[in-house]
């Protein structure tokens, strides 16, 4: 999983690819896609489904082939990050890429040292979050919104062993987000010789 465009495929293809979103194209493809789902198929409001917190988030795509399938969000608080917000699309609902797209989220949690997911789960898909590992919050710690009854899903994890830390590379630290593990342009920016643009352009309008 990285934050790059997929190369496009044959027009056959079953693959599945997960990707960060990076620009308004892909938030494009997100709405879309929930759109798809939570306005159409569940008669949710707008204004609920698209509840403020999307550019506050960080958005992964799942592509069969060519084609955006499914998507999911996740944001962070203090101590967990919150998975939400998994849509995918109704003809590619007998595919993987919906545990495709939630193992992504997990991985990359982890990757950034968190050691606590916290879900709202539809009540009738709580044995799917079971899968990875996430348990109900407490006895009886339900939540009602948008016509659906939700139990609080709670996965421990433990940081992966790359998890970036104040110790870590600092080009490591401002590269992509999610592409952590490719140099990036700043990466590439380090071999130019430090000129101090702004202490120039100082001195030039002292001297005019």
């Amino acid at each position: 999983m990285h934050g790059t465009r997929i190369p496009l495929a044959k027009p056959d293809s079953r693959a599945i690819t997960i990707r960060l979103a990076r620009d308004p194209t892909d938030l494009m493809l997100v709405t879309a896609i929930r759109s798809a789902v939570y306005l159409a198929e569940q008669d949710c409001p707008f204004e609920e489904e698209f509840d403020g917190n999307d550019m506050v988030a960080a958005h992964f795509i799942g592509y069969i082939g060519n084609e955006p399938a499914g998507c999911l969000r996740v944001r962070f608080f203090g101590d967990f990050a919150k998975v939400e917000r998994l849509a995918v699309r109704h003809q590619y609902r007998r595919s993987r890429i919906s545990f495709k797209l939630v193992q992504a989220s997990v991985d990359y949690v982890k990757r950034k040292g968190f050691r606590k997911i916290y879900g709202q789960a539809q009540d009738r898909l709580v044995d799917f979050w079971a899968h990875f590992g996430a348990k109900p919050l407490g006895h009886n710690r339900k939540i009602t919104f948008s016509d659906f009854s939700y139990t609080e899903m709670l996965l421990e994890i433990e940081p992966g062993p790359d998890a970036i830390t104040l110790d870590s590379d600092p080009y490591v630290i401002i590269r992509p987000e999610g592409d952590w593990d490719r140099p990036g342009v700043l990466d590439a920016s380090a071999g130019r010789a430090v000129t101090s643009p702004l202490r120039d352009l100082a001195l030039a309008d002292r001297r005019n």
